[in-house]
């Protein structure tokens, strides 16, 4: 078992950016892909972008490529989104995810293990 904390949500106003932190204590960290998804009220989860076991390749959607950077640090167990030029449609839960499966990919299927998430809301 795998457990996923987010933290890092919270009101933000348009035009400003946040780091989202997901911790995963315990052994297996570096051996998980690692990725994250939204939320939002009223729609479907949605991806955001994906980062391999080393942090060596990574997978945006077309629509956050240009405002999110995912990393992680192994060491610390922990992976990161940051966010930048939020505009109030990013208001959502955001989530981490964890795949034991190779490769790095959007699909929800692929990922095992799921945060709680944590909050965002972006006011105009």
């Amino acid at each position: 078992q795998v457990q996923l904390v987010e933290s890092g949500g919270g009101l933000v106003q348009a035009g400003g950016s946040l780091r989202l932190s997901c911790a995963a204590p315990g052994r297996t960290f570096s051996s998980l892909a690692m990725g994250w998804f939204r939320q939002a009220p009223g729609k479907e989860r949605e991806f955001i972008a994906a980062v391999s076991r080393t942090g060596f390749s990574i997978h945006y959607a077309d629509s956050m490529k240009d405002r999110s950077t995912i990393s992680r640090d192994n060491a610390r167990r922990t992976v990161y989104l940051q966010v930048n030029s939020l505009k109030p449609e990013d208001t959502a839960v955001y989530y981490c995810a964890a795949s034991a499966v190779g490769g790095l990919g959007s699909d929800e299927s692929r990922y095992t293990y799921w945060g709680q998430g944590t909050q965002v809301t972006v006011s105009s």
